[in-house]
C-alpha cells in the first residue's frame, strides 16, 4: 500500500516505498540520504505513520536551524543530522546505545523509548573521514540507509506530479 503523500511510479520511488514497507514495522534506526527537497521528512513521517508508534508523537527537529545552545534542549528527533555538533553527537550516541540521557542542568538519568529516523543531505562518510562526524554514531545511524532520489532521476514521475497538483490545487 502506497502512502498517499508519494506520487509516482519510477523505479527509484518504488525502491524507496519498498524500503518503507520493510523498515516501518521494525524498530530499526533509519538514515535518510538525499539532496534537499527529495522528501526525507515526508518519508520519516510515513515511517512513523506505518509503525507501531503511530499513536505517539512524531517530532522533527531541524538541527541546522537551531543554535547549538538550543539543540540539546529539544527532544531527540532529528532532521539534518549532519548539522549536529560533535558534543551533541556523543549524547545522541548514548541515547541510541543505552536508551538514556540526562536533561540539561539535571543529574537524573532518564530512560527513553524512542526511534530515531535521521536525515541528511550531507556526505556523512566524508565527514567521518574529516573528523567532523563521529564514526561510531555514523554506524549507529546507518543501520537502515535509504537513498531518496531527486526528481531529475525520476523524470517519468513529473507528469504524475503535475496531474496530482492540478487536481489538488486547480480549483484555487
Amino acid at each position: 500500500s502506497r502512502p498517499e503523500m508519494f506520487v509516482g511510479r519510477s523505479p527509484g520511488l518504488r525502491a524507496v516505498l519498498t524500503q518503507l514497507a520493510q523498515v516501518a514495522p521494525t524498530s530499526a534506526t533509519v538514515l535518510l540520504l538525499g539532496e534537499s527537497g527529495t522528501g526525507k521528512e515526508l518519508f520519516a513521517q510515513a515511517i512513523h505513520n506505518a509503525s507501531s508508534r503511530r499513536r505517539g508523537p512524531f517530532i522533527a527537529v531541524n538541527c541546522g536551524a537551531l543554535p547549538k545552545s538550543l539543540i540539546e534542549s529539544e527532544l531527540f528527533g532529528y532532521d539534518e543530522i549532519g548539522e549536529l555538533a560533535v558534543s551533541t553527537q556523543v549524547k545522541l550516541l548514548r541515547v541510541l546505545q543505552e536508551q538514556e540521557f540526562e536533561r540539561l542542568g539535571s543529574m537524573e538519568t532518564r530512560k527513553v523509548d524512542v526511534r530515531v529516523v535521521a536525515a541528511t543531505s550531507r556526505n556523512l562518510e566524508q565527514m567521518v573521514k574529516e573528523g567532523a562526524f563521529r564514526k561510531d554514531l555514523y554506524y549507529r545511524l546507518n543501520v537502515f540507509p535509504v537513498y531518496m532520489p531527486p526528481l531529475r532521476e525520476r523524470q517519468g514521475d513529473i507528469h504524475l506530479l503535475v496531474e496530482n497538483f492540478l487536481e489538488k490545487y486547480g480549483h484555487k
